[in-house]
């Protein structure tokens, strides 16, 4: 069997020489007495034999045999004590061994010894499929199958001879003799041979090499595991891009479970050898002799082949492995499309994505498992053992050792052929020059392999567009990608063709990536074309572009070219950059390239001619085009998208009908004051308008473009009235427009009938129009609208609402007075006091009398004050005065411990439950429903409670208010509440309350009374009220669990059992055990999660273009899951549990998703919104960095410098900075820096959470964050923000152990890990290169500009610049 060509794993299975195994005794019952062994100890054969009649004859000749043929074998040994258990070394030598021969002889049966290890044998055979052959030697096996003779056994009067005994052995020797075994007559060494043969045969079919160093292999083959003992398995398919360790993994799985199967068998490279002349026929008898145990059948031909495979696979309990199947007509050939024995378990590996496809018309059960590339850790030790032969790097080699970790991207192949070279010399100057190698060339073992996928693609037009993506397009918006390629390579369809054989992978933010080594292949391929890069059909290094152009190299072969020469100016040196400034670029060479599909000439300010670009140009990108108008012999007939962005034009209209044109992209082109002949553009679908702030008229036939559907107008603020919309349109951008709702600007899309999404954020109405004929309006995002007052009549098709920091909106209504949203983000709506349908939290002093019912009397406390806690979108900002909540149709509020007999409940209890029985009901009273009240106190920080009622009538309900009373340190609080359920109450019923506290309060005692009212009032004003029947009364099916129970909660309480925060057991102690707390995981405001409609879960990332397609961005709506004891901001929906894009930092910000940043919800009373600009405190830092520079010098450095020449004052600074005398002069010490800064940037690296000094700074950034207006961006730095946030008391443990104080810290800085890991946040992964730091780094620079530009944090520096 051939080695695995793959890094994930090894261990070894070298025979080990037989005097490991050999052993003698002089024991009277010669049964086989094993050394005593270890728990790793493995053998192939276990030898049971009757001493006295074979030991020194055939045994002999058979072990003798055996060892000479390599396989291990154990029988007795002289070194086992007299007076030891020979019964427990039986059963670990027989549990050691693959397989049994047992030698059946004359005496054997005379033996208790040899009938009890049979018994052992059989019981092995049975459970573990391990292997038995009976030898019959000088017997007649019907003698052993019927007792006859020497083998007659029966009770005696010994202790052992028992009749159970008896009954067990003699079905044991029926059981050996009905086995396929060999009896002895004839030649013995014929016989040996015949018998070693066997054993070989069936032993090899078992014996699985794995390559030494396995790594990352056990937590992936747990997943796997659980799939192997499902009764109904079949079908296991591991699918994964070339090198990621399938193949290795595969064969792990059949070297840890091949105990449990009859046979095995490993097809290896079905692919490559189907290829070969009868290859496919070739690998049919491999497949039917491993499944017959090495019996070969003869296979005149592959149909025929596929007869008998069928025939054989219903009646043998086998694991196969098909190792790179690549087309359905393999697996058809080698399987058949027959039963499978239902004990049968197939594992399969290939580089198709959609396998499974293949067995839905088969009716087969499969599963997929797509292989999970290496983590940072696991690939730094692969490399190391390869490497150094150590799972940690040499000293002085760590960043090497790093930046290798990152290339390979977790690919298992890279890290073993990069290691393996690698280790060829051990000196930092060789690993330097390799290194720079990387990202330049790839190694040809690494290459060949990957290429694979690329060579099997079924068109040459699938090639051609993968070489395309692979040089421009990683990383761009998928749906502009098929765009712009779709017209020469059918890209809808073929794109699909990639994605399935892991070429390329869509990125939950729907951009475009490919892994790196991938990228680096397709790329070596163009490389390869020539030597000389105006020969080759791509160019896309900046410095060859330039000189290509400059040196005026005309090309024939090209099909893509970019150039960008901001980004050129910063990869070259200081005399080249000085070269080029001076130097002239010259584009007359372009007029050549007569196959130009692909143009970026991004920032490119002279060009010599725009005459004759190519005709067949699909993309043309140019940043900063530096002409106040469109070029009106520009070629651009056949484009599909013009990306703009960044230009000076002041005038944009096109000369001529581009009826191509898809995407016009002109973001923040500064200058653009009008649009004209739009209707030049007939078939355009995106237009971007995104920051052009001086854009005051748009030519008014942009309504007649039927196609339009998505439309960006974020900050044009000087748009002219009678704006005129498409028809078309279903995603509308209008935030930071300034717009007011006038009759020459309604706002009331009355034509736009198709809308979808729309964004109408910080603008200046005060009231909207109604929108209820907008019946396919799904997102509606109102943010930052702080004069707006009430939105009425929502319609009813509308599933997410987004109102943050609309300061003055009071009310809420919908269509049907239904609450039916599926998602609603309302923090910092401090004057919010209804939601219909949703809640309801009114000041008491706004309540009239008869809004209380018979909670009339709370009206003389309604000057009362007590702050909320609870629900932060709904307590930051509001009065403390006393307030009543209305959700569920429950009626609850608190105050401060009062003398009043209204508070005395009817039915009192000491402790938290209560029980009671209902009775009979006063004459002329109707009973309407249960006052339940308890009195409390607050202990720790986070409260977790409900109330839980349920009566013998069927009532059973848990509640958790979304805001209840929070009284001070010594202070006493009552809780009231009324739950209008009297119409499910009646006599005799028994009434069960408990207040279930499982963190934060402390209870003194609970009570409860019966509501009466009269007769001729019967009807409750709450329950009459149709606004609030949604829950008591009415439907409230989403928050009902499986038993029936209902769970009336608003909050995600799983996730505080995720991080730790609540005992496993919490929900059994709540509802009891019949319900499983993963029942509510991902709870929401509005009860369980929802199946989402198709266009709702197509818009949780509105798709737009905002860079063009080097810097594409999305903008991504707010998934909001907020929890009084986390602090979260407004999450940006990128991942569904999926995986980070590998090709350099991201973040949770786009420039577009800056909006995102306004929405930070705070949990104190401040927020970076009300920073003022004119009292700028020049002593006081901008930014404080906090940061281990230990780890990661470099960018800390160039963070730093970054940030100062933003004019940004950052602390700490180096003592040489001008400014650094000026902190020291005014006294500040140096611990409270993090509070004198306006904001803060944390980088977390692995040491960070080692540093206690660190760490308690994190505890200050976040209390600053709490209580002012202290804006904070963590930055994950070679970790992952889910490592730090679920496993951070682990690492912390790991450093801080020992005293009490020790652990409560512990307890501390874990939860401020926690909180800050749900931020929005910057990632750099472990891979990421330093041009990919560079980027992130200017990503920071954009988003801490953004927050200070917007707040007011350095507007005079903004000023003086002239940047406003």
């Amino acid at each position: 069997m051939g080695n695995i060509n793959s890094a994930f794993c090894c261990l070894d299975h070298t025979p080990s020489n037989h005097n490991d195994a050999t052993a003698t005794t002089n024991s009277g019952s010669s049964a086989s007495h094993g050394a005593i062994l270890t728990s790793d100890t493995r053998y192939d054969i276990f030898l049971s034999f009757r001493g006295e009649d074979t030991r020194h004859s055939f045994t002999d000749h058979l072990y003798d045999a055996l060892v000479r043929a390599g396989i291990k074998t154990f029988r007795d040994n002289d070194e086992v004590d007299q007076g030891q258990d020979l019964n427990l070394e039986i059963v670990s030598a027989i549990k050691a061994s693959d397989a049994s021969i047992v030698v059946l002889s004359q005496n054997y049966a005379t033996s208790t010894w040899c009938l009890e290890e049979l018994c052992l044998i059989l019981k092995q055979r049975r459970e573990c499929s391990h292997f038995v052959l009976p030898v019959f030697y000088k017997v007649d096996p019907s003698d052993v199958r019927y007792q006859n003779n020497g083998f007659s056994i029966e009770t005696k009067a010994s202790t052992r001879w028992t009749d159970d005994n008896v009954k067990r052995w003699k079905m044991a020797l029926t059981q050996i003799a009905n086995l396929t075994g060999e009896v002895v007559s004839g030649s013995e060494t014929q016989l040996l041979k015949k018998i070693v043969d066997t054993i070989y045969n069936r032993l090899d079919r078992k014996q699985v090499y794995l390559p030494p160093n396995l790594i990352g292999m056990d937590a992936r083959v747990k997943e796997i595991n659980c799939w192997l003992n499902q009764p109904d398995a079949e079908f296991l398919v591991i699918c994964g891009m070339g090198g990621s360790g399938k193949s290795t993994l595969a064969q792990y799985i059949v070297y840890s479970n091949w105990k449990s199967f009859e046979n095995i068998s490993i097809v290896e490279c079905i692919g490559s050898r189907c290829r070969e002349p009868n290859g496919l026929l070739y690998l049919q008898k491999q497949l039917l002799k491993d499944i017959l145990g090495g019996k070969n059948r003869r296979i005149p031909s592959v149909c025929q082949g596929v007869f008998k495979i069928e025939e054989v696979l219903q009646t043998k309990k086998a694991l196969i492995l098909l190792d790179d199947i690549v087309k359905s007509s393999q697996l058809d050939a080698l399987l058949g499309s027959g039963n499978i024995n239902k004990q049968s378990r197939i594992i399969i590996t290939t580089m198709e994505n959609d396998i499974g496809s293949w067995f839905r018309s088969r009716s087969r059960r499969c599963r997929e498992y797509k292989m999970k590339l290496l983590d940072d850790h696991e690939s730094l030790e692969l490399l190391c053992l390869h490497a150094f032969g150590s799972k940690d790097p040499m000293e002085g080699y760590e960043e090497l050792a790093k930046e290798v970790v990152r290339y390979c991207e977790g690919s298992p192949l890279a890290l073993e052929v990069l290691g393996s070279s690698l280790s060829e010399d051990i000196s930092i100057s060789y690993w330097e020059s390799a290194l720079k190698l990387l990202g330049k060339d790839i190694h040809h073992d690494i290459c060949s392999v990957l290429k694979k996928s690329y060579d099997s693609l079924p068109y040459d037009s699938d090639r051609e567009l993968f070489l395309h993506i692979a040089c421009f397009f990683v990383g761009i918006d998928m749906d502009c990608v098929v765009k712009i390629l779709e017209p020469d390579y059918s890209a809808v369809s073929r794109i699909k063709t990639l994605i399935k054989r892991c070429l390329v992978y869509v990125a939950p933010n729907n951009k475009l990536m490919m892994h790196r080594l991938l990228q680096d292949m397709g790329r070596n391929i163009v490389d390869q074309e020539s030597p000389i890069p105006s020969e080759r059909s791509r160019v896309w290094r900046n410095e060859e572009s330039y000189d290509m152009l400059r040196n005026i190299r005309n090309s024939i072969k090209m099909k893509g070219l970019a150039l960008d020469m901001h980004v050129l100016m910063e990869e070259v040196d200081g005399y080249k950059r000085e070269q080029i400034k001076r130097s002239r670029l010259w584009t007359d060479s372009l007029q050549e390239m007569d196959q130009l599909k692909l143009l970026q000439l991004n920032y490119v300010e002279h060009v010599s001619s725009y005459k004759d670009f190519s005709e067949n140009l699909r993309w043309l990108c140019w940043h900063g085009f530096n002409h106040g108008n469109m070029v009106s012999h520009l070629s651009i007939r056949n484009l599909v998208t013009l990306d703009m962005s960044y230009c000076l034009l002041t005038c944009f209209q096109v000369p001529i009908v581009l009826k191509s044109l898809k995407i016009l992209n002109l973001k923040s082109s500064r200058h653009l004051a009008e649009i004209r002949n739009i209707s030049h553009l007939p078939n355009l679908e995106t237009l971007i308008l995104w920051n052009c702030h001086k854009l005051a008229h748009v030519c008014e036939t942009i309504k007649g473009l039927t196609s339009l559907g998505t439309l960006n107008m974020t900050g044009c603020e000087n748009l002219k009235c009678c704006f005129y919309f498409p028809h078309s349109i279903e995603r509308l951008f209008l935030q930071d427009c300034k717009a007011e709702c006038t009759n020459s600007f309604p706002l009331s899309f009355a034509s736009q009938r198709s809308l979808k999404y729309l964004n109408l954020g910080n603008n200046l109405f005060e009231h909207l129009p109604s929108y209820t004929h907008l019946k396919y309006l799904r997102v509606l995002d109102l943010s930052m609208c702080s004069r707006l007052k009430v939105l009425q009549d929502l319609p009813s098709t509308l599933a997410e609402l987004y109102i943050y920091y609309c300061e003055s909106l009071e009310k809420v209504t919908f269509e049907t007075h239904r609450f039916t949203l599926l998602e609603v983000g309302y923090e910092g709506c401090s004057n919010l006091s209804e939601i219909e349908g949703f809640i309801k939290l009114v000041p008491l002093a706004k309540l009239d009398e008869p809004d209380l019912e018979h909670m009339t009397w709370l009206k003389r406390y309604q000057d009362h004050e007590l702050c909320l806690a609870g629900d932060d979108e709904l307590t930051v900002g509001r009065t403390c005065q006393l307030q009543i909540l209305y959700e569920f149709n429950i009626m609850s509020t608190s105050l401060l411990e009062i003398r009043d007999l209204n508070m005395k409940p009817e039915y009192l209890s000491e402790s938290t439950t209560l029980s009671f029985d209902v009775p009979l009901c006063p004459k002329d009273r109707r009973l309407k429903g249960l006052n339940v009240t308890f009195k409390y106190s607050l202990s720790g920080e986070e409260w977790v409670w409900f109330v839980k009622i349920s009566t013998t009538n069927g009532v059973d309900l848990v509640y958790n208010p979304k805001v209840f009373g929070k009284p001070g340190p010594s202070e006493v609080a009552v809780w009231l509440s009324y739950f209008p359920i009297g119409d499910k109450l009646t006599h005799g019923d028994q009434v069960n309350l408990s207040i279930v506290v499982l963190s934060g309060l402390d209870i003194q005692h609970c009570g409860a009374s019966l509501v009466y009212s009269y007769c001729e009032s019967a009807v409750d004003t709450l329950q009459s009220d149709k606004e609030w029947i949604d829950i008591l009364g009415g439907d409230f099916s989403r928050f009902q669990l499986s038993t029936g129970a209902y769970y009336l909660c608003r909050r995600d309480f799983f996730e505080l059992r995720e991080i730790g925060r609540l005992t496993p057991g919490w929900f059994s102690i709540l509802v009891g055990d019949t319900v499983e707390d993963t029942e509510i995981r991902g709870w929401r405001k509005t009860g369980r999660p929802q199946q989402m409609c198709q266009s709702y879960t197509e818009l949780k990332t509105v798709r737009c273009i905002l860079y063009g397609p080097q810097l594409e961005d999305v903008y991504r709506i707010a998934e909001m899951s907020t929890s009084s004891f986390v602090y979260k901001s407004m999450e940006f929906a990128l991942s569904l549990g999926g995986e980070t894009s590998k090709s350099g930092s991201t973040s949770d910000f786009g420039d577009g998703a800056m909006e995102g940043l306004l929405d930070q919800p705070e949990v104190g009373a401040g927020s970076l919104r009300i920073v003022e600009s004119s009292g700028r405190d020049r002593t006081k830092p901008d930014v404080y960095i906090s940061m281990k520079d230990l780890d990661n010098d470099d960018f800390g450095y160039y963070l730093k410098e970054a940030l100062k020449r933003e004019g940004l004052r950052v602390c700490p600074m180096d003592r040489e900075d001008p400014e650094f005398r000026l902190f020291r002069t005014i006294d500040h010490d140096p611990k409270e820096l993090p509070a004198q800064a306006r904001a803060s940037i944390i980088v977390f690296s692995e040491s960070y959470a080692r540093s206690d000094e660190h760490l308690d700074e994190l505890l200050m950034i976040l209390d600053e964050m709490r209580n002012s207006s202290h804006f904070v961006l963590p930055i994950f730095y070679h970790i992952e923000s889910s490592r730090v946030r679920e496993n951070g008391r682990d690492l912390l443990l790991q450093s801080f152990q020992g005293s009490e104080e020790s652990l409560r810290k512990v307890d501390q800085w874990n939860r401020a890990l926690i909180q800050v890991s749900h931020l929005p946040n910057v990632y750099f992964p472990g891979w990421s290169r330093n041009d990919d730091d560079t980027a992130g780094i200017k990503e920071i620079v954009s988003i801490v500009k953004y927050v200070s530009t917007r707040y007011g944090i350095q507007d005079t520096f903004y000023e003086q610049k002239g940047l406003y």
